[in-house]
């Protein structure tokens, strides 16, 4: 019996996981709108057993997983491949596509070359794409989300563009903070309330709602704001693609072109985030957050030139007379006096390290957990205001009164 093409695709699906060749199946443009956005598949070792491992991206941000022993390969793939117009086995050793037009004529590309490299290849020198599910950690995103090739970090077929492979790192790790900082935020069925003050193009908010939503289960109201009208706009556009806009009833993104000090004060977040304001748009951040008593806070600041341009401590005129020496003592001074100052509203602080300093020299995570003693409040206080007169002197009233 002739093989159609779709059985052809399942065959060296078959030969490439069982030489350790696949590297990625990915299955995109689904015929129904109630079908997952895209299925991607690598290959896998679980418990010692070689296995295809599936994830399927739905809308909503909603994820499903299941795996395939390589003997089900040919049994479920062509029904699976039904469902799609274009299915693309990703190997070491090139690539093929298969291609189904709206009226079911199949095309298959590079499966003479790849057939051909396969057939002749012993493994010797190509490493296998084999990873270990039982041993290896796994990133929280996995480049497989539409909302990453959306905003330009993925191709769409779910490989992270060389250039964007620091930030795809970056907002990992953000999320491997959140992680650590889950069980601060209320449990329950009621919907978390967070803010991403500073959005920007929400590369940050759309991997959050992405993990709480997805991978906890969790109802949410995001409000993302930024100043850029356009951006907003933007951003809008992608999350309505994504289903990620809040429905009837506030829960899902909402995106608000605003200046963030005239935030409403009728809510307390549970969780305010914010990736890379610059300057002293992180300080108008962190004095939103304080003021709303939000219960969980996490801030990159990006860009200290407001205290570094205020300094008059003749006691550090051995470091201020040197510019490169005294922006990096501005930096850790300015991230010093955020700390004291979220102590003294009441928060526990730490300053932890984001990413690898050479993704980004913005590399500085805040974060703050609201725990109110009005103890050490008082001392933080204190420390605080000292802090400033040493650096600052006559002028340290004034520090921030003008953002």
């Amino acid at each position: 019996m002739t093989q159609n093409k779709r059985q052809i695709l399942s065959e060296l699906v078959e030969k490439t996981a069982e030489k350790e060749l696949l590297r990625r199946f990915v299955l995109s443009k689904p015929t129904s709108s109630d079908l997952p956005h895209k299925v991607s598949a690598r290959l896998t070792v679980r418990r010692g057993q070689k296995i295809l491992f599936f994830e399927e991206a739905y809308p909503g941000g909603r994820v499903r997983q299941f795996a395939l022993s390589p003997s089900e390969i040919a049994s479920t793939l062509p029904a699976l491949m039904e469902n799609y117009l274009q299915a693309d086995l990703l190997t070491p050793l090139g690539d093929l596509v298969l291609l189904r037009s709206k009226k079911g004529t199949e095309t298959l590309r590079g499966e003479a070359a790849l057939r051909r490299a396969v057939e002749q290849s012993d493994g010797s020198l190509i490493p296998s794409t084999l990873t270990k599910l039982d041993r290896e950690p796994r990133r929280i995103l996995t480049g497989s989300e539409p909302f990453l090739y959306a905003l330009g970090v993925t191709d769409e077929k779910g490989r992270v563009h060389d250039k964007r492979q620091p930030k795809f790192r970056q907002i990992n790790r953000f999320l491997e903070l959140v992680a650590d900082v889950y069980d601060e935020l209320p449990g329950g069925d009621a919907p978390l309330l967070v803010y991403d003050l500073c959005c920007g193009k929400s590369y940050l908010s759309f991997a959050l709602y992405h993990y709480l939503t997805a991978v906890r289960g969790r109802a949410v109201e995001m409000l993302c704001v930024d100043l850029k009208a356009d951006v907003i706009a933007f951003c809008e556009g992608v999350a309505r693609d994504a289903g990620f806009l809040a429905d009837a009833n506030g829960r899902g993104m909402i995106f608000r072109a605003a200046d963030i000090r005239r935030l409403p004060r009728d809510r307390r977040p549970d969780l305010v985030v914010s990736l890379h304001a610059c300057d002293v748009a992180t300080d108008v951040v962190l004095n939103a957050a304080a003021d709303l008593q939000a219960g969980v806070i996490l801030s990159t600041p990006c860009c200290h030139r407001y205290l570094d341009r205020r300094i008059v401590a003749p006691e550090l005129g051995f470091v201020t007379r040197h510019p490169k020496l005294r922006g990096k003592m501005a930096e850790a001074l300015t991230d010093g006096l955020r700390c004291l100052g979220l102590e003294a509203a009441g928060y526990d602080v730490t300053a932890a390290e984001l990413v690898d300093p050479d993704d980004t020299p913005k590399n500085t995570v805040l974060r703050a957990i609201r725990r109110p003693d009005p103890t050490k409040m008082r001392e933080a206080k204190a420390a605080y205001d000292a802090a400033k007169r040493f650096l600052l002197g006559d002028g340290a009233d004034q520090y921030l009164t003008d953002i």
